[in-house]
């Protein structure tokens, strides 16, 4: 019987990393034995696609950028269609250890979605100003409407069960924050299980941040209108659930 890693596919959304994708794919696989890795070039206009597949991962290129959310439904669908029951979004900067995947799957047992939390207790990444403020009060509100305590909403470390697996391949938000913030609703509102654990943030293995105080009071404002978008937004049933 396949073990959890090998039913279980690492997607990895990639925008121009070719300094950093061969790396951390080449990290992925030699840490989870058995697990499958493919990388989402999301339009990039460097060899991140070349990197990526000389590393060992299946590569698939869109034409141009559609953002995290649009490269993550891709990836769901792919899941879905080649039979993976499992999927773990994972940076392809190096930020997510890898070694940390194996608890996430595990959680998988006792849940649909496993938040990779950066502010549960483990590690020493911190968030100040606006963008702190944004993530506090996403995760009261999401915290509420999940049942359950979460204290990272917009992390971009999660594993995924066959159920939002099936319910994400064709219902996955594409818009800024949607891939975090509206994603998390869809799943609560179609009564999936959400949990989190502990994981720790590692720095970029190169390139350079996206953050600075405009992006990050931007960022404030745009967080606010996915949760509007996503509380509003109708409940979606997963795929093949009894109605």
């Amino acid at each position: 019987m396949p073990t959890a890693l090998e039913r279980t596919l690492i997607v990895m959304p990639a925008l121009n990393e070719e300094p950093n994708v061969g790396a951390v794919v080449t990290e992925v696989l030699a840490t989870l034995p058995g697990v499958s890795c493919i990388v989402i070039d999301d339009g990039s206009s460097d060899n991140t696609a070349r990197e990526a597949s000389r590393a060992g991962a299946e590569v698939a290129q869109l034409p141009f950028n559609l953002g995290v959310g649009g490269a993550m439904r891709l990836g769901f669908r792919f899941a879905l269609e080649h039979g993976y029951r499992n999927v773990v979004q994972v940076d392809s900067d190096g930020q997510h250890d890898p070694s940390e995947v194996t608890t996430l799957v595990e959680g998988l047992e006792q849940a649909d979605i496993v938040i990779g939390a950066r502010f549960a207790g483990k590690g020493a990444y911190v968030v100040r100003g606006p963008r702190h403020w944004a993530m506090s009060f996403l995760s009261v509100v999401m915290s509420r409407v999940a049942r359950t305590k979460l204290s990272d909403t917009t992390s971009g470390f999660k594993a995924m069960g066959p159920r939002a697996v099936a319910l994400f391949a064709s219902n996955y938000p594409a818009e800024y924050l949607g891939d975090t913030i509206e994603a998390l609703l869809i799943a609560a509102k179609a009564g999936l299980t959400i949990t989190q654990v502990p994981t720790e943030m590692r720095e970029r293995a190169g390139g350079t941040p996206s953050q600075n105080p405009i992006k990050s009071t931007v960022y404030l404002a745009r967080a606010a209108l996915a949760l509007l978008v996503g509380l509003i937004r109708p409940a979606t049933p997963v795929p093949g659930d009894a109605s």
